[in-house]
């Protein structure tokens, strides 16, 4: 089977059944689809490290994710992303946890892209689980999907705080040294995170202090680059509803050291549901409840036939916030068989910054 062939044929299988006339998915990449064959997710759970930095076989979707905000020496600005997802296949209720070999019920799929001013870069690659071509170990901390890793190699309390990154792609490549001297957050209520007012939620938590270093290649062209970057980990198995058709998400380094996480969820019919997580410098955190927050499109972006919104303004009239947040890269458009845009932002008005932004379904 050619390689393009197999990516379109693993897409149609991620985040749906296997029968042979596969339902029509419901919300963005099927992630309203019914979850009756999955573990579900519950306001009760108490995370346990290192252990939740690893798989859980029993939810249907999870993601190891990473953006930097990086400069060089002469303040050009650029972004990296790097994404590994685990998805899995419908299994019958009796089966539980992941299995080795070729009877192994995940699919991963990995995402890779830098961004700079002027150019934007994203590929993909896939990979069935049992077969050690893709996957996470813990000891020490390995995610990979063929020679992409997020990797530690430190004997550290936390085997998130010291990581090696690497990806490329036919016009890039990075590595990237990151470090974090401050503890991991829970989002949303002690990391039960909450996405619509029917009660579909994910478990979710992040690093948002990483520090990082190392070297860009864009066109041949290799750069030193250092600058913030933000893990996130989040794992479910029906995170959206069937009215939800999408989501836009900002990860924000602010000048005062504070991070700001926000999700809006938008609907078919009704006003979009918003979250987010106020982050102290210290990394003590704040639940941010709709009312909170003020997010709303300020301009858009034609790219790929769609108006995009690639300025935004965002309030937080509690924490003196009121800041417009824009594209470094209005045309970053992630062009993958599950195409989303995604891109570096800078911030400005009440408060300086940078982060980034992902905007799905549109």
């Amino acid at each position: 089977m050619k390689v393009k062939a197999l990516a379109v044929f693993l897409v149609g299988l991620l985040l749906s059944a296997c029968d042979d006339k596969p339902a029509e998915e419901k919300g963005f990449a099927g992630l309203a689809d019914d979850a009756a064959s999955y573990a579900r997710v519950t306001p009760d759970k108490r995370f346990a490290f290192p252990d939740d930095h690893g798989a859980h076989d029993d939810f249907r979707i999870e993601w190891w994710y990473i953006t930097a905000n990086l400069t060089d020496a002469d303040g050009q600005s650029f972004g990296v992303q790097w994404t590994l997802f685990r998805n899995a296949l419908p299994r019958a209720r009796e089966e539980k946890g992941a299995t080795v070999g070729w009877s192994n019920r995940n699919l991963w799929m990995g995402h890779a892209a830098v961004t700079s001013e002027d150019e934007h870069y994203a590929t993909e690659r896939y990979a069935r689980g049992g077969v050690e071509q893709a996957g996470v170990k813990l000891t020490p901390f390995s995610a990979w999907i063929d020679d992409w890793s997020l990797t530690s190699d430190a004997e550290h309390a936390d085997p998130l705080a010291d990581m090696h990154l690497q990806a490329a792609g036919p016009q890039f490549s990075y590595r990237l040294h990151l470090k974090a001297d401050k503890p991991l957050v829970l989002q949303g209520k002690q990391g039960f995170s909450q996405k619509s007012k029917e009660g579909q939620a994910s478990y979710y938590y992040s690093q948002p202090f990483f520090q990082a270093d190392g070297s860009l290649e864009i066109d041949g062209k290799t750069y030193q680059v250092s600058g913030p970057a933000w893990l996130d980990r989040e794992w479910s198995s029906q995170p959206l509803t069937a009215d939800q058709t999408g989501w836009d998400w900002f990860s924000l380094h602010l000048n005062n050291g504070a991070e700001v996480m926000l999700y809006r969820m938008r609907n078919k019919n009704g006003e979009p549901y918003l979250t987010g997580t106020w982050i102290n410098r210290d990394g003590s955190t704040e639940m941010l409840a709709p009312g909170d927050i003020g997010l709303e499109p300020e301009d858009t972006t034609e790219v790929e036939g769609r108006d995009m919104p690639t300025r935004w303004s965002v309030k937080i009239p509690g924490k003196g916030i009121d800041i417009s947040v824009e594209a470094l890269n209005p045309k970053a458009w992630m062009n993958l068989q599950i195409p989303y845009w995604e891109g570096p932002v800078q911030v400005s008005g009440s408060h300086d910054g940078v982060g980034y932004l992902e905007m799905t379904g549109y």
